[in-house]
């Protein structure tokens, strides 16, 4: 498995140009469908794929949460995948994918690795709502391979919130409202990071507007940088900063960044990219189209403060 991720860190040249690279595994036989998956998870996130090591159980944990293993002297959790989707299976899950989200890291318990599938963000469509409905809204992308099989994108920031059993209500403590008068564009796939940029906005009295994706963030900027030009305005009158996560399905944030920086219409405007891709690489491949900051999720004192300086550079505050 060592030999499947060893040129991981080669493959970061792939960020700007609209292409990702998914590690594919299976969870098992569905019982209930008679169905074996198929799933992937970006290789940036990826930090090795082991076998299972032994795992210590921990007290008032989620049902999905199987405990804790020691790797490399550092306590990580591990989840059975299968159980959080709500598989039923009798296979066994003996294979540990380690994934880095946002500064930490995990463990996610599945069937089997496959391969490593190299495709445009373009080919990952929105899932169908019947299909996001059967989930629970835990697939952010699909697409479908040369063989028939769908590949599911899981929404790894709803996996991780939702078994953490952590109260995030603390974070936005002593976020106080800005006096002045922002709308901030922002798009992200993520359901669970859409509410938290919301509950940071809204604590800070900012107005916004979102997207679920990146082509569609790109279509309503157009939509609005057309009705500015038509009213004899700027598109800064409408919409002062624009926030973008990283991966999305149909257009990642790194061509979204681009698009808006080499349109002129958009000139003054700053991006900001908002991602829990972890690494230095990812923020400086970010600065090279374009992005103004980077910050990452979810730290929503981080971003306030973020936004509280650019509204202050852009001269937005209340004097």
């Amino acid at each position: 498995m060592s030999d499947l991720l060893k040129n991981v860190n080669e493959r970061t040249q792939l960020a700007g140009t609209n292409k990702l690279e998914m590690l594919l595994f299976t969870l098992g036989h569905d019982d209930r469908t008679g169905r074996r998956e198929t799933f992937g998870i970006n290789v940036f996130k990826v930090r090795e794929v082991m076998r299972k090591p032994p795992i210590t159980a921990s007290p008032d944990m989620p049902p999905a949460v199987k405990g804790m293993v020691s790797l490399r002297g550092a306590l990580v959790p591990v989840i059975d995948l299968a159980e959080y989707v709500g598989i039923q299976s009798e296979m066994s899950r003996e294979v540990m994918i380690v994934t880095e989200y946002n500064g930490h890291t995990q463990g996610f318990l599945v069937e089997a690795v496959d391969t490593i599938l190299r495709l445009d963000w373009q080919q990952m469509r929105v899932p169908p709502e019947i299909l996001a409905s059967n989930l629970g809204g835990m697939v952010t992308a699909v697409t479908e391979l040369d063989d028939g099989r769908l590949v599911m994108m899981l929404d790894v920031e709803r996996v991780l919130a939702e078994t953490s059993q952590v109260d995030d209500s603390y974070q936005f403590k002593g976020i106080k409202s800005l006096d002045c008068d922002m709308t901030v564009f922002f798009v992200d796939d993520s359901y669970i990071a859409r509410s938290q940029i919301e509950k940071t906005l809204n604590a800070l009295g900012i107005k916004h507007i979102s997207a679920v994706n990146g082509n569609e963030a790109w279509d309503e900027l157009k939509k609005i940088a057309t009705f500015a030009t038509s009213n004899g305005r700027v598109v800064k009158d409408t919409v002062q900063v624009i926030l973008t996560d990283v991966e999305m399905p149909e257009m990642d944030g790194y061509l979204l960044t681009k698009n808006i920086k080499s349109d002129p219409r958009f000139a003054g405007i700053p991006v900001i990219m908002h991602s829990s891709l972890s690494g230095m690489s990812n923020s400086q491949l970010g600065k090279s189209v374009g992005v103004d900051e980077y910050v990452s999720k979810f730290e929503p004192q981080r971003l306030s403060e973020t936004l509280k300086r650019i509204a202050a550079e852009l001269q937005l505050v209340a004097q």
